[in-house]
């Protein structure tokens, strides 16, 4: 059984017993300003584990695509990886613990066909002040699910009185109780929780390899521990407490389930091998590797194989991000792929990897069926190749450079130089000094960038933002013109619409947005009859000085991972009778985060004319363009 049929055997469990089966959200997260990526299964969920309806009912299944970045610097081991699927199940409000725990060991045993005898579960052993309990539920309900198995369940309670030790396990024991590791909320452990915050105990599930405990990761081995032989495959968490204002617990009005269990985990444990990099998602990588003359993976030595890793896992992680819109870059998530993509270049030259972007296919072979990938796959490729011809061409010389200066530890100024000039991210000169047993010097380079930054800034003062030539009426007619367009956009294309990069003159307006398709003419015309009627309307537009916080809550269109102050300005465009004292956000047409200048009402751009698309065409992988004019 490989991984798309694990996949799919999970989505059909759960779409059985009453889940609609929703797709995957894009790793850039949309509307939360506060992440880069979409880090786990759960994060698009989250208005909806808060109390929101969600359109599909309260019972959910779906495969989430996610991304780690905190997790470059691991990726070598055998179980580490910055990209991976989390399958996952969602009661919202409905059903709870006594349905999640037997269906997930039945998917697990029955479907899979995991040795119930090889897995072992957690659970919450109760808060240290004993405000809230053990969870005796669960426990009872693993030890009658593990009984019909015919398998002994003891308890192991693993939090002693000795500052929180750990102690090894027992044999007959299978379930263990923990404190803060078994405690699900966004803050963390239940004490460090504000007021109004919701969280619950979770139950996780472990395989258990049977390799013998490395004693380098403590004295005994129990589920928790690092060594290798435990491998944790799912998470049930059960959202059902609220903290109150006096510090104490109620219930939640309604109680969530939310499961998450690696894709790629569940396939190694059905494999029997503890090394996620032999999985069927990676099979067809590894054999486009060796086509090129590089190194088996089977057969590789222990070196090799770290960086065949680091290459399959860096080189799949940047195919999924560009696909979702993310191009190399040298700011926010783009500077995350041109990471991924020139770590794989460099250890792939230790394997015999001549060209990355000559393994784009069988990544996207390896996902048929399940994410349409091969639609933009030339896009992926070119976006690859570009990053590699570029990194390349520089590369050897910056080896020739950094070869010459690692005599001695690194100072600030040549890593600085050695980023500047070669293209080498100071983790790459870190990586290279540690190889060689030298230092670099962090501070003296963050204060060489720091002065470049100064020196850049200083160079654009004068230049508009938000992608404006100037300030004149005509391209303040087409900024507002682009405000009503991007909305018009998310009404005919969908919400998961946002602008992607903006360039506004006198004579057209410019935008990129985030669409994996070419628009059909029909798309076009609608989304031109919006921006028109709404012309025609002579909507107010008004401008509200507002906290962040209150902004973000308005659901206002923003720049991703921009940095903005306490207080920010909000453009809204209508309703009519709206006023910059009375705004109306919940009944405008458009609102956005923008420091202007605009049309004081959507009546003057008239004056230029009626809005027409001159052209739409691709940007980039999952970007589209539009140029706009007022004739």
């Amino acid at each position: 059984m490989n991984a798309n049929e694990i996949r799919q055997k999970f989505l059909d469990f759960y779409a059985a017993r009453g889940h609609a089966v929703i797709p995957s959200a894009s790793l850039v997260p949309q509307n939360d300003p506060t992440t880069l990526f979409t880090s786990s299964g759960m994060q698009p969920l989250v208005p909806y584990l808060l109390g929101k309806e969600h359109p599909e009912g309260s019972r959910l299944a779906d495969s989430q695509k996610s991304f780690r970045s905190n997790d470059i610097e691991e990726v070598g081991d055998n179980r580490h990886t910055t990209f991976f699927e989390m399958l996952g199940n969602w009661s919202l409000g409905d059903y709870f613990k006594a349905e999640q725990l037997p269906w997930i060991f039945e998917f697990l045993t029955a479907e899979v066909g995991l040795d119930p005898a090889k897995l072992f579960v957690t659970v919450y052993s109760g808060s240290a002040d004993g405000a809230i309990p053990k969870d005796e539920e669960a426990i009872a309900i693993w030890q009658k699910l593990f009984a019909g198995k015919g398998i002994e369940a003891a308890v192991a309670d693993m939090v002693t009185e000795e500052a929180g030790a750990l102690r090894g396990m027992r044999d007959g024991e299978r379930i263990f109780a923990y404190r803060d590791k078994n405690w699900w909320s966004r803050a963390g452990a239940p004490d460090a929780m504000p007021a109004g915050e919701p969280g619950g105990p979770d139950s996780e599930i472990f395989y258990d390899f049977g390799t013998p405990h490395d004693p380098a990761f403590g004295a005994e081995c129990h589920p928790n521990c690092d060594c290798g032989r435990f491998l944790e495959i799912g998470n049930s968490v059960f959202m059902q407490y609220v903290k109150r204002e006096d510090g104490t617990f109620g219930q939640l009005p309604k109680r969530n389930v939310d499961f998450g269990g690696g894709l790629e985990r569940i396939a190694t444990a059905k494999d029997g091998d503890p090394d996620v990099f032999t999985s069927s998602l990676f099979a067809p990588l590894f054999a486009a590797i060796e086509r090129q003359g590089g190194v088996a993976y089977a057969t590789a030595a222990l070196r090799e194989r770290r960086a065949l890793r680091i290459v399959a896992d860096h080189l799949r992680a940047a195919v999924f991000l560009i696909h979702d819109g993310v191009l190399p870059s040298t700011t926010d998530q783009g500077y995350f792929v041109r990471r991924l993509l020139r770590r794989a270049i460099r250890y792939g030259e230790q394997v015999g990897v001549t060209g990355l972007a000559a393994l784009v296919p069988a990544i996207v072979g390896a996902y048929e069926g399940y994410i349409t990938l091969a639609e933009p796959a030339h896009d992926i490729e070119a976006a690859v190749r570009e990053e590699e011809e570029r990194f390349r061409a520089t590369l050897t010389r910056g080896m020739r450079e950094f070869e010459r200066l690692a005599a001695a530890d690194i100072s600030g100024r040549d890593a600085f130089i050695l980023f500047s000039t070669y293209g080498f991210p100071l983790e790459l000169t870190q990586e290279l000094a540690a190889e060689r047993g030298i230092g670099v010097d962090e501070a003296g380079f963050k204060e060489e960038m720091g002065r470049h930054q100064e020196e850049s800034r200083a160079g654009s003062e004068q230049k508009f933002k938000g992608g404006l030539a100037d300030a004149s009426q005509e391209t303040t007619r087409l900024h507002t013109t682009h405000h009503l367009l991007l909305r018009a956009l998310q009404m005919v294309l969908g919400p998961d619409v946002h602008q992607r990069g903006s360039n506004i003159t006198a004579e057209r307006l410019r935008l990129d947005f985030s669409y994996g398709e070419k628009m059909t003419d029909e798309q076009k015309r609608e989304v031109e009859r919006i921006v028109n009627e709404k012309i025609g309307e002579a909507l107010p537009v008004t401008r509200s000085m507002l906290p962040k916080e209150e902004a973000e809550k308005l659901n206002a269109e923003h720049e991703f991972g921009a940095k903005y102050p306490d207080t920010v300005s909000v453009y809204s465009i209508g309703p009519r009778g709206a006023t910059q004292d009375a705004p109306r956000f919940a009944e405008a047409f458009s609102i956005e985060f923008c420091g202007g200048p605009h049309v004081s009402n959507t009546s003057e751009i008239a004056e230029s004319g009626r809005f027409r698309i001159a052209k739409e065409e691709a940007s980039s992988a999952g970007v589209r363009r539009i140029k706009g004019v007022l004739e």
